[in-house]
């Protein structure tokens, strides 16, 4: 699923807040935008274990 609303790419460095529009440029800044929905989950992962396996290791 794909989102209409866009947020600025590096809004953690050039603004105080994320900056949301609806093209590919900030209106801010003129940086690039990206999508701003998450990533689909599901529940039924079958590869959900690994991934939280792996996580857990590169965090020790």
């Amino acid at each position: 699923m794909k989102s209409d609303i866009r947020v600025c790419a590096n809004w953690e460095s050039a603004h105080d807040r994320p900056v949301y529009a609806l093209g590919d440029r900030c209106p801010e800044c003129e940086g690039p935008t990206e999508n701003s929905a998450p990533a689909p989950f599901s529940p039924e992962d079958p590869y959900g274990e690994y991934r939280r396996r792996a996580r857990r290791r590169a965090s020790e």
